[in-house]
C-alpha cells in the first residue's frame, strides 16, 4: 500500500471536513454566548450539567475582553459535552423571534379562548393537564372573562386570564427541568 492508497474499509460518506468541525464548535460556542445572555430564572429552566452552569455564571463576573474571549471558548469546549439540541430548544422558549416562542404563546392563546368560549369540560381537561393550576383562581378569571365577552366589554380579564395561563405554564416547565 503506497502513502496514496486508501485502506478498503475507508468510507468516504463519514468524512468530515476540519471546515464543519470547526463551524460546529463555533455555533456552540455562540450557543454558550446566548446562555451567558439570559436571566438567572430563565438559566434555570435550561437542561445544564453543573460545570457549565458555574461557567456560565462565573462568565458574569469577567470584563475584561481577552478573558471574556478565551472563557467563550472554554464555554464552547463545555457544550461539546451537553445535550445542544435540548438547550437549544429551551433557549429558543426565551427568545420572542423565535418560532418555539411564537407555538408556545399561540397554544396559551387557543387554551384561553377554548376556556372562556367552553364550559366546565374544558376546565377539566385544563387541570389535568395542569395539576399546579390554582382552581377557584382560575374558575374566577374564566368567569369575568366570559362577563367581559357577554357585555362585550374590555376590562382586561381575558388579559389576566393570559397572564395566568403563562405562569402556570412557567411554573410546568420548571417542575419537569
Amino acid at each position: 500500500m503506497t502513502d496514496f492508497d486508501l485502506p478498503e474499509e475507508f468510507d468516504e460518506e463519514h468524512i468530515i471536513s476540519k471546515t464543519s468541525i470547526k463551524r460546529d464548535m463555533h455555533e456552540l460556542q455562540a450557543l454558550g454566548k446566548r446562555l451567558t445572555e439570559l436571566k438567572p430564572n430563565q438559566l434555570n429552566k435550561v437542561p445544564l450539567s453543573e460545570t457549565l452552569r458555574k461557567a456560565v455564571e462565573e462568565s458574569k463576573r469577567i470584563t475584561k475582553r481577552e478573558a471574556t474571549r478565551r472563557h467563550m471558548q472554554y464555554i464552547g469546549k463545555l457544550m461539546r459535552d451537553e445535550d445542544a439540541e435540548a438547550i437549544q430548544n429551551a433557549v429558543d422558549l426565551f427568545d420572542a423571534s423565535s418560532k418555539a416562542f411564537a407555538q408556545a404563546l399561540h397554544a396559551l392563546e387557543r387554551w384561553r379562548d377554548r376556556l372562556i368560549e367552553g364550559g366546565n369540560d374544558c376546565l377539566s381537561e385544563y387541570f389535568d393537564d395542569h395539576p399546579n393550576a390554582d382552581i377557584q383562581h382560575l374558575r374566577q378569571l374564566v368567569r369575568n372573562a366570559k362577563k367581559d365577552v357577554k357585555n362585550e366589554k374590555n376590562t382586561g380579564s381575558s388579559k389576566k386570564l393570559f397572564k395566568y395561563l403563562r405562569s402556570i405554564d412557567d411554573m410546568d416547565t420548571e417542575v419537569n427541568i
